[in-house]
């Protein structure tokens, strides 16, 4: 049966059947991203950058959401500054995409000046009477949590950020990562809806079939499997799988390292989950042989065998190991078209080709973040086609894909749609 897109938004959420895949016109509408930028990128927390993206004062970088563009900063004091990029003359941009160093921001229309506080110090010809004081740059609501950068453009700021600020600051202590540096980064557009890049990360059921890279380290089963379709043998290895689970959980967290699973997924504002993952193989790191990449331990870690602490939101994942960490944040851009900015960060006093092979760092996630741009463009594809039907979720496999379907739809009624 041929799918009809329903005309408004409203009847598009209401079409929505539990346990199933959105409706096409979800993923595939310009006025429906339009709309999910308002609800979910301007009016929730999401991650924007890290501490460590600005290590020096004078270091800026700029991030683009939608039409809203940030200005992330570290001023002379040392501290971090979110700022909007809009000079309070005549709006002009004050800086171009990416990264940069500054004393001052300079709007380069006028030359109205900012000190990287914000304030206006200078602009000429205005007249004795004009107040620079009520011409600042104007600010952004931002936490740095554990080193990791979230904002809200909002003018009411979701308050159960407070969950995730609570599990995350004791959980991310050790891995110190106000003071990593970023080794490598990489910016991928997948051609595909937000939505389909944040469902294919909340699964692992394609895992096995797709990354044999991440699988080396990764195991599938820790997001669910059906047990009628493993053989004996197979069920037994699961079992005794979530017995060391429990047997290391408990482990780990008497040993001062919090790792039971946190999720706050349905029924909030702030959506996330954190856990810490067992690596498989080798077990220290998520490589190619599930080794160490780095010889020196991020922040304060002395241990290899603390697993992988995961911690996804509505746009960001992230891999904190013992030898290095995997930030992942999306940023919508159009309807199909979805920016994957995915950082490694490594101690900060770690050398290249002495400590760490770049490589070896970066070789696993490289891969799979293209097998999965592969994977949500084929999805879209399939959701423009006029036989497209929403699909039911695995009750085994997909259970987090349900909850945030739920949590989407939710949202977007509290927003009025």
């Amino acid at each position: 049966m041929l799918n009809r897109l329903p005309s408004s938004i409203s009847a598009l959420l209401d079409s929505r059947a539990e346990g199933h895949s959105l409706p096409a016109g979800l993923y595939i509408r310009e006025d429906v991203f339009e709309a999910d930028i308002d609800v979910f990128f301007h009016k929730h927390w999401i991650c924007v950058g890290l501490d460590c993206d600005v290590p020096e004062p004078g270091d800026a970088t700029v991030v683009d959401i939608g039409k809203t563009s940030l200005i992330l900063l570290r001023d002379d004091d040392g501290e971090i500054r979110v700022l909007h990029n809009v000079c309070r003359h005549r709006g002009s941009r004050l800086l171009n995409p990416g990264k940069t160093i500054v004393s001052k921001l300079v709007c380069p229309y006028h030359t109205w000046t900012y000190e990287l506080t914000g304030e206006l110090s200078y602009a000429p010809h205005m007249g004795k009477e004009f107040d620079k004081d009520c011409h600042g740059l104007k600010p952004v609501t931002f936490k740095s949590i554990g080193g990791l950068i979230y904002v809200c453009l909002s003018d009411n700021p979701p308050e159960d950020i407070a969950g995730l600020e609570q599990a995350m600051i004791e959980r991310l202590a050790p891995y110190d990562i106000r003071n990593a540096k970023i080794a490598h980064q990489t910016d991928v557009i997948e051609d595909g809806n937000w939505k389909l890049t944040m469902e294919n990360n909340r699964e692992c059921y394609h895992c096995s079939a797709n990354h044999p890279e991440l699988c080396v380290s990764f195991v599938d089963l820790d997001f669910g499997f059906d047990p009628e379709t493993l053989s004996p043998e197979d069920r037994e290895q699961a079992e005794e799988h979530f017995r060391l689970y429990e047997a290391r959980t408990q482990a780990w967290e008497a040993d001062g390292f919090p790792s039971a699973a946190i999720e706050q997924l349905t029924d909030c504002a702030t959506n996330f989950r954190t856990q810490r993952l067992i690596i498989s193989g080798a077990g220290e790191s998520q490589t190619h042989d599930a080794t160490a990449a780095s010889s020196k331990l991020l922040g304060q870690m002395t241990r290899k065998d603390l697993g992988d602490t995961h911690l996804w939101g509505h746009n960001s994942w992230n891999h904190f190991m013992g030898d290095h960490a995997v930030v992942a944040t999306v940023i919508p851009l159009s309807a199909g078209k979805t920016l994957v900015r995915t950082k490694w960060l490594v101690h900060k006093d770690a050398v290249e080709g002495v400590d760490y092979d770049l490589d070896k760092l970066t070789d696993v996630w490289i891969a799979t973040t293209d097998q999965d741009a592969d994977l949500v463009a084929r999805s879209h594809a399939g959701a423009l086609d006029p036989a497209y039907q929403p699909g039911p979720y695995s009750r085994f496999s997909e259970t987090n894909l349900d909850k945030f379907a739920t949590w989407y739809i939710d949202r977007m009624r509290a927003h009025g749609y």
